[in-house]
């Protein structure tokens, strides 16, 4: 077993394990760590506690020390000098006339390095920017391209539903999702209906999925034939929630609705 405590550098950013060496680090406590970026300041969001071999990557980098004001001073001081450098960045990507989109400029902690954040369509050959910036700068560049869903976590907004984005308030990963999700929700499959202010589907459509996978465990398919109160029928739609399926009988030509428990009694008694 080792003994880990959880670091996220944003806010809603991944959580990385470190070993709390000789600290007795509590929850909302900020600390220096060394990173494979360089030294970073993080925030504790998971309190010391034991885990496998399993649970975490080794070999496990230590925590330096617990930050200081004098920590948070320079992160201050680096997050202006981020807007100043994403200022003048974007002036030479017009220099360069370069298709690209910049969204975020980080400096790590100790400076040793800044990186651009940018979206594009297609691969950009950035070269000549690189030189540029680093003749500015006098540090080590590093530009990554980023999806639109990293973007979005980067940027905040606010989503359809009337609520601070998910990714950018809490989520550390994002989760794949389907259209089958939707599909299995009975959503309108209106792509501006289910669609985040990314462009794609939105991650909410995870958070329901395995509630409603299970409530259709056990319920006929659309289109499957089935036997009902009233005779054979095929199912047209279902209510997963309330488990309830509407049957065309197609010798009654007409359409009823019954509850699940009825259909599973009648394919009991006929067999």
């Amino acid at each position: 077993m080792y003994n880990v405590v959880g670091v996220r550098f944003k806010k809603a950013g991944k959580i990385y394990y470190f070993d709390p060496a000789v600290y007795l680090l509590e929850k909302g406590q900020h600390v220096i760590v060394e990173t494979a970026r360089g030294v970073e300041f993080g925030k504790v969001v998971v309190p010391m506690k034991q885990v496998g071999e399993k649970d975490v990557v080794l070999p496990l980098k230590q925590v330096l020390r617990p930050a200081d004001e004098r920590d948070k001073i320079q992160v201050e001081e680096n997050q202006l000098e981020s807007k100043r450098a994403f200022d003048l960045a974007n002036q030479k990507i017009v220099e360069h006339k370069l298709d690209m989109k910049l969204v975020d400029v980080e400096y790590t902690f100790d400076r040793n390095k800044i990186i651009f954040y940018f979206t594009a369509e297609g691969r950009v050959d950035f070269r000549e920017l690189v030189k540029d910036l680093a003749a500015i700068f006098r540090t080590r560049i590093e530009l990554r391209q980023i999806g639109v869903r990293d973007e979005a976590k980067l940027l905040g907004g606010i989503g359809p539903c009337g609520r601070m984005l998910c990714c950018s308030t809490f989520l550390g990963d994002f989760d794949p999702v389907s259209i089958k999700m939707a599909k299995d929700q009975n959503l309108s499959l209106n792509p501006t209906k289910i669609s985040g202010i990314c462009g794609r589907l939105m991650c909410c459509l995870k958070y329901e999925n395995d509630d409603y996978e299970s409530a259709k465990e056990g319920m006929p398919d659309i289109g499957e034939l089935t036997m009902t109160p009233d005779g054979y029928g095929k199912v047209i739609g279902i209510n997963v929630l309330e488990r309830i399926l509407q049957v065309y009988l197609e010798e009654q030509e007409r359409t009823a609705e019954y509850s699940l428990d009825e259909i599973l009694d009648c394919e009991k008694n006929f067999i």
